[in-house]
């Protein structure tokens, strides 16, 4: 086992060398960039950074899942797989398109065949299906345990709430939880929008049973504690959990404490358009080595934020941002400045 973390440990190492190699000495135009690799190796590095302040902390990246390869019949990229613990997939069976629908079989394949694939290579797979009837709520949470997935029902996308069914976490359990791959459950709940104060927050996910819960690290631009957090390691039957925040990093949020007002109009070079879809939300190039030292490698930035509150992990959002500049790439017409 100490000779596997060993060579893991070389292998990002060897990654973080090549990838800053890349970004600051050869600099390649916009045309040449391999936006796939480059976000592996934002989240190699990412990962090495925060494993070496905390050698069990949790790496989780959402979607995106098409990084476990160069290509459709590429090789698997195996430095990438070895820098997360977990790949967090949305809408697989429920909710890819339209709330409390049926993903629609075509992406629902394509979707599958890769998560099955990071089960292989012993990648966890967390699935959240976005649906509220329930039937279909125990369709997804039954198909999803077939298929060796540990799933979460949400009846919000805004992930504002805690669903009322069933009344217990599926697979509900007083175990205590010290790795991702002993969780059966998970909360998502990153949106505490229906809760007044911190208390409010933290009292609610007390009175639950969940392994896992992935949560903000802020709640109305306040920060959560280390205290706080902490309390939050116990299930109301007593069993310990994982608690993880979430951190989008292939999006600037307008919102959070790194933002500066200037930038709606006078943008630096990493900042691109909103997202149409997301008020507030800003595309960015995400190798950019300005816009990562907001993200992580420095002692004010985002992620070590996250590791000084004393979350278990950190639950990566908007991995799949390199199919925007794909397109970009592949469409002039539609680039965005």
């Amino acid at each position: 086992m100490k000779m596997m973390k060993l060579t893991i440990s070389v292998l990002m190492i060897l990654q973080l060398f090549v990838g800053c190699t890349k970004n600051e000495l050869s600099r390649p135009s916009e045309k040449s960039i391999n936006y796939r690799q480059e976000m592996r190796s934002f989240v190699i590095e990412l990962s090495a950074y925060a494993k070496s302040h905390k050698d069990d902390f949790i790496i989780i990246a959402q979607n995106g899942q098409e990084l476990i390869r160069e290509k459709a019949e590429g090789s698997i990229q195996r430095t990438y797989l070895q820098a997360i613990d977990a790949t967090g997939r949305e809408g697989l069976l429920y909710g890819y398109h339209t709330e409390d629908v049926k993903t629609p079989l075509k992406d629902k394949k394509q979707m599958l065949e890769l998560c099955l694939l990071y089960e292989k290579y012993n990648v966890e797979v967390l699935v959240t299906d976005y649906c509220f009837r329930p039937n279909k709520v125990d369709d997804s949470y039954q198909v999803n345990e077939q298929m060796g997935f540990v799933s979460f029902a949400a009846n919000k996308q805004e992930l504002n709430t805690i669903p009322p069914y069933p009344l217990m976490p599926h697979n509900v359990n007083n175990d205590d939880i010290k790795h991702i791959s002993q969780a059966k459950n998970f909360l998502y709940l990153i949106n505490g929008e229906n809760y007044e104060k911190k208390q409010d927050f933290i009292n609610a996910v007390s009175a639950s049973d969940y392994d896992l819960v992935i949560m903000d690290l802020y709640h109305n631009e306040i920060a959560y504690t280390e205290s706080e957090i902490i309390s939050l390691k116990t299930k109301s039957n007593g069993g310990e959990r994982l608690v993880v925040a979430y951190m989008s990093i292939g999006e600037a949020e307008d919102y959070r404490y790194y933002w500066q007002k200037v930038w709606k109009t006078n943008k630096p070079n990493w900042l691109e358009a909103e997202n149409p879809d997301w008020t507030g939300n800003y595309k960015v190039r995400y190798w950019d080595r300005h816009w990562q030292q907001i993200i992580f490698n420095e002692d004010d930035s985002y992620l070590k934020k996250i590791i000084d509150a004393g979350f278990d992990g950190v639950y990566l959002d908007i991995i799949d941002a390199f199919e925007y500049f794909e397109d970009q790439q592949t469409s002039p017409k539609a680039k965005t400045s």
